[in-house]
């Protein structure tokens, strides 16, 4: 059997409005290092992928003062407007690199605290099948819905089947790129990469992960990051 490069896409273009703070929040610092350099240096130092792809703003001015800039695994191009349109930017930036067979593990750049075993899992689980997976885990909390327009409850959801998605998500290169161009295409709004394969009629596999994942989107996330940092390091 042939074997299959694994590389990552880790889209970096957004500008994290959400964190109230004088630059993207990929850029802020964590442990006295920009949370990107975090994110990349504990994904590629797990040993398993061929580098990784970095999709930025057109007008990053902190990407060159990065650990990353010097990293002869990690590749820049420029992304877009949203997460898709920045990942498909960044898989169209692999095209030379990659057949359409090989993996491509998408992750949040704001996902420093991600763990090896998880992706080890990921990887394992989704084995050499065809409609790729994710980290994610059961929702916990009783889940309500809101009224439109209203701060009040309509209804509590069935939490039963629910799962919160994490990263990475892990896609056949060429199976992803066609999924992206095409909701791209059509119109159709995709939150993340298994809904894009979602709108193909794929069904991406499940696979359990550490609910510590966390995405840095507000300020009292970050000290939380560095909390869990320091757990898994020891």
């Amino acid at each position: 059997m042939t074997q299959r490069q694994y590389w990552l896409v880790v889209p970096a273009a957004g500008i994290g409005q959400r964190m109230q703070a004088d630059r993207p929040k990929q850029y802020l610092r964590l442990r006295q290092r920009y949370i990107l350099d975090i994110t990349l240096s504990r994904l590629l130092d797990t040993g398993l992928f061929a580098g990784a792809m970095v999709p930025l703003h057109p007008e990053d001015r902190w990407f060159a003062g990065s650990d990353s800039a010097s990293d002869p695994r990690v590749f820049t191009c420029t992304g877009g407007n949203d997460r898709s349109d920045s990942v498909l930017a960044g898989l169209n930036a692999l095209a030379d690199r990659l057949s359409d067979d090989d993996w491509v593990l998408v992750h949040d750049v704001a996902r420093p605290c991600v763990a090896t075993e998880d992706i080890r899992r990921l990887m394992s689980a989704l084995g050499d099948g065809e409609s790729g997976g994710l980290l994610a885990a059961p929702v916990s909390d009783t889940i309500k819905r809101q009224a439109p327009d209203v701060d009040a409850v309509t209804e509590t959801v069935d939490r039963s089947a629910l799962w919160r998605a994490f990263t990475p998500q892990q896609f056949r290169y060429g199976l992803l790129r066609t999924a992206l161009e095409q909701a791209r295409d059509r119109g159709v709004a995709v939150t993340d990469e298994a809904s894009a394969l979602e709108t193909m009629g794929y069904a991406p596999k499940l696979v359990r992960g550490r609910t510590d994942n966390i995405k840095i989107t507000l300020p009292e996330d970050l000290p939380l990051a560095g909390w869990i940092l320091d757990q898994l390091e020891h």
